[in-house]
């Protein structure tokens, strides 16, 4: 007998998890490509025949080959009781199902990804089309006034140019501005409220121009209602905006 055939007995209920004492063997194992191979086409055999107790049937020349392997053991009383082959078939069936489970809970997170990215897609719909209804609710306000807010002191072409539109009664402000110049680092434009009855300059938004000098401001929070206004400026403030003015005015207009 070769040393293959030594160990090549004890290769079919190793694969099968069943063999008592496997010392010698996986000594051979780590020695021997050809019973590595082996051992690998055998365990495959034996996860295609767990899988036939709740999947497809499988291909009759693995089973084939794994009952061969089993039939070729040596039939001698053993010191101690050898569990049957088909008492492992459990387990490989159970970590089949694991596998299964753990491919649909990946199918089912990517679903759940797809469902918040369109929900904060519908969301921001949502306040687009809400902040386009104020527009459109502002521009017919009877008591809208139009604010060009220009340089305060010349600035070479094209100059910056803003407009504010504001209704007192409704609490509503818009603001669009083009041509702006780049600010400082941790630098923003903060537009002022400028009211009617002499009192301070009210915070109505901050913001910074885009890579084309562009800027809008819409409803900016924590405006108080019912302040009219007698004139918009804007400074240029630190990122988070101010509670009062930083001289000097940049831009300031009257109401049209």
């Amino acid at each position: 007998m070769t040393v293959h055939d030594q160990f090549a007995e004890d290769l079919a209920l190793y694969a099968l998890g069943s063999l008592d004492d496997a010392v010698a063997l996986e000594a051979h194992l780590e020695e021997c490509a050809s019973c590595r191979r082996e051992l690998e086409q055998l365990r495959g055999d034996a996860a295609l025949l767990a899988l036939t107790t709740s999947g497809p049937k499988p291909p009759a020349r693995a089973k084939s080959r794994m009952m061969k392997a089993i039939a070729k053991e040596p039939r001698v009383n053993r010191a101690k009781v050898r569990a049957p082959w088909w008492s492992v078939l459990g387990w490989l069936a159970a970590a089949a199902t694991i596998v299964v489970a753990a491919t649909l809970w990946r199918q089912n997170a990517n679903l759940n990804s797809i469902v918040a990215t369109l929900s904060g897609k519908l969301e921001q719909q949502k306040a687009e089309s809400e902040q386009a209804r104020r527009i459109a609710e502002l521009l017919k306000a009877p008591d809208a006034s139009s604010f060009e807010v220009l340089p305060v002191k010349m600035n070479t072409p094209p100059p910056p140019a803003g407009k504010a539109i504001y209704s007192s009664q409704r609490n509503t402000l818009v603001f669009m501005a083009s041509n702006l110049h780049p600010l400082p680092a941790q630098k923003s434009y903060e537009l002022w409220l400028i009211p009617k009855n002499g009192s301070a300059p009210i915070p109505a938004g901050v913001f910074k121009p885009d890579a084309y000098g562009s800027a809008m401001v819409v409803n900016p929070p924590n405006m108080p209602a019912g302040i009219e206004a007698k004139a918009f400026a804007i400074t240029i403030e630190p990122e988070q905006g101010s509670t009062t003015p930083t001289m000097p005015i940049v831009m300031m207009g009257t109401g049209t």
